[in-house]
């Protein structure tokens, strides 16, 4: 019964989940460094806060419909 559960979960697993996951955690340092600096750059931390919602938004859809299904 477990390994049948594995297997099925394996097969929902894609290999873009951890690109996508490794994308929104790079996404989350840059923002930090970027809130961190002595200079702030208006521009650059709205669009980066706006990738990094975008990302998050994503990857809690993945998560939830792929993974947990």
């Amino acid at each position: 019964m477990l390994l049948a559960e594995a297997v099925e979960a394996a097969k929902r697993f894609e290999p873009f989940d951890i690109v996508m996951i490794l994308f929104t955690v790079l996404i989350f340092i840059g923002l930090l460094r970027l809130a961190s600096a002595r200079v702030k750059n208006k521009f650059a931390l709205g669009f980066t806060t706006v990738s990094l919602l975008v990302f998050l938004i994503a990857d809690y859809v993945m998560i939830t419909e792929s993974w947990l299904k």
